[in-house]
């Protein structure tokens, strides 16, 4: 039988594994968000710590409000008794619904004193870093689901040149548009003399062509998951990304 010997030299430990840290709360259903962080963030040193929470297609109002009672938990369950740098709510349309700051005190219910990240606001920092103020919008969404985030635009002072919605309903199907149909309906979907163009949606693959969608659109571009990875990294102090557009400049 083979002995097992106990070293006697106790390991050094780091203080962390890894030297940034942030909590991302996907949804069940989502395919995209996981993977743009991992090509955009953790070059940068950045761990992305991913726990999902429970949602149902079809993404309506209703649906997406429902998500609320449960965010407190779900950041808790990221790294349970242990500091995050920040944590990410990864849905675009419920940020708008719910807005931020419930979204964020239900986070912090779960993770006290945490800073949180969600589309919504790296958006509209972004937009703003950007200096625009007349804008071009696309989403996937339905009719009903891309108003509230139409008026919110408005109230944050941003002029809409044109809002454009794909009248989908299901968030893994939002997934599977092609990355050169997004840079196609992105040139449509920018009106001319647009400041930026914004493409909503977290599960839509927007952030690994936006450098092809502004030479399509003539103009500054971000989308959800682009301009919350600029966010993280701002927040961090940490140099832009090797990521093509014209945000990750700023």
């Amino acid at each position: 039988m083979t002995q097992i010997r106990v070293s006697e030299r106790s390991p050094r430990l780091d203080p962390r594994p890894v030297a940034h840290r942030i909590g991302l709360v996907a949804l069940s259903t989502d395919h995209t968000t996981e993977v743009d962080f991992a090509r955009i963030l953790a070059p940068q040193g950045v761990g992305i710590y991913v726990n999902r929470i429970e949602y149902a297609n079809p993404v309506t109002p209703e649906r997406l409000r429902a998500m609320e009672p449960g965010l407190a938990e779900a950041a808790a369950r990221i790294l349970p008794g242990e500091a995050l740098d920040a944590v990410v709510y990864g849905c675009t349309s419920a940020s708008v619904v719910i807005g931020d700051d419930a979204v964020t005190a239900a986070i912090r219910r779960g993770k006290p004193g945490v800073p949180v990240i969600t589309p919504v606001s790296a958006t509209l920092a972004g937009l703003r870093a950007m200096g625009a103020r007349r804008i071009s919008v696309l989403t996937p969404y339905t009719v009903d689901t891309s108003a509230p985030m139409a008026a919110l635009f408005e109230a944050e002072g941003f002029e809409i040149a044109r809002f454009t919605c794909l009248n989908m309903s299901d968030d893994r199907e939002m997934a599977r548009i092609a990355p050169e149909e997004i840079v196609a309906l992105g040139a449509e979907a920018a009106a001319p003399g647009s400041d930026a163009l914004f493409i909503s949606c977290t599960a839509v693959r927007a952030a690994g062509v936006i450098g092809h969608i502004e030479a399509a659109a003539g103009c500054p571009a971000l989308s959800s998951n682009y301009a919350a990875a600029w966010a993280v990294l701002r927040h961090l102090g940490l140099p832009a990304a090797a990521a093509p557009g014209h945000l990750m400049t700023l």
